[in-house]
């Protein structure tokens, strides 16, 4: 079998493309590549030494954010955090897929860092760099286990994920939501199942994920869909029908995003969409690049978000008039943090 024409069964990623921080290349066997045999997860213990980070970015929507995994099993191919992997010495390829890396004092390191007299309440998001609940999260709880510390000191938290696996924790984030404590937003990037498996193979269905949104809608708990990324040229014909299904399903809010390939993801995508869509690589890399001053990704605050130009216009129309006829609203949920208290302590003076 050629090896553009097939990747690895249940990975997005076909290749280990060289680390641009190191010198050595890894590439699959050829027996491994004809046979379509996957590599391994493996795991690896974390020893860092805080959980919460901070970041300035005036476009992301949250100040403080927790990760309780880098890498992540899920094997989005576009997956904008791929290149993180190789501050670690490893690849945004196949390495950032089954190489994960498991915060094991998460929740012990959290307690600390909220008990802290210098922490100020504020809403913590989870999964801004990799899914919270990936299928590492089955086995390790560690998003349970920080959410159950989160509840206990009443902070807010926003959750983003595209695992159907946050129903779980449907009985903890009913407990956030009795005091405007809590946030899901679904991320749903096409409705086509077959496009899902090639793009993101380990994430939860697309049905799945209007179903997460039901039961999470059902509970009581607010949930917004994200469109993210959308995909110029490939799934962008579906922002209507995503926005339109997922508010079906119970979702008050919705957002989206547009797609940005930053280091060396512009060139894992290009080779993904040679393997699977070679009829629609050039409008696809093309269509990015005209709201991307004629590159793959922009770094710029707010537009690196959404792009720029006639045809980001088009898009951010689209799904204007998307929201409304699905009698929706944006993705912006206050939550409250004048509930927080340290326990063992008094509720937090807010004078």
């Amino acid at each position: 079998m050629d090896r553009t024409a097939a990747g690895f069964k249940g990975r997005g990623s076909a290749e280990n493309p060289a680390n641009r921080f190191e010198k050595i290349d890894f590439e699959p066997s050829e027996e491994e590549i004809s046979e379509g045999i996957s590599p391994k997860t493996v795991f690896y213990k974390d020893t860092t030494k805080s959980i919460i980070t901070y970041n300035d970015s005036p476009d992301v929507g949250f100040n403080a954010g927790i990760n309780p995994y880098r890498g992540c099993e899920h094997g989005c191919i576009y997956c904008y955090a791929r290149p993180t992997h190789e501050f670690l010495g490893f690849s945004l390829g196949l390495d950032f897929e089954t190489k994960i890396f498991v915060k094991e004092e998460a929740p012990i390191l959290l307690r600390k860092e909220l008990s802290s007299r210098k922490y100020k309440p504020e809403t913590i998001a989870m999964s801004g760099i990799t899914d919270c609940y990936q299928p590492a999260e089955r086995r390790f709880k560690l998003t349970r286990s920080c959410l159950e510390v989160l509840e206990e000191f009443k902070n807010p938290v926003c959750i983003v994920t595209k695992n159907y696996l946050v129903t779980r924790d449907i009985d903890i984030l009913k407990e956030f939501a009795a005091w405007n404590g809590a946030l899901v937003a679904v991320s749903i990037t096409t409705l086509d199942p077959k496009i899902k498996r090639l793009m993101e193979p380990r994430t939860s269905e697309p049905s799945l994920r209007l179903k997460a949104i039901e039961e999470l809608s059902n509970a009581g708990i607010p949930v917004i869909v994200m469109v993210a990324p959308v995909i110029p040229g490939l799934t962008d014909h579906e922002v209507s029908g995503i926005i339109q299904s997922a508010a079906n399903a119970g979702a008050n809010g919705a957002g989206y995003i547009m797609l940005r390939l930053p280091y060396g993801v512009s060139d894992l995508f290009s080779k993904w969409l040679e393997r699977h869509f070679p009829n629609r690589k050039d409008k696809v890399l093309n269509r990015i690049k005209s709201i991307r001053d004629g590159k793959l990704n922009s770094k710029e605050f707010h537009e690196r978000m959404k792009g720029k130009g006639v045809y980001a216009e088009q898009v951010s129309n689209m799904f204007e008039v998307a929201k409304r006829k699905a009698g929706i609203q944006g993705n912006v949920i206050e939550l409250s943090t004048e509930h927080f208290k340290r326990p063992g302590g008094t509720q937090l003076d807010l004078f």
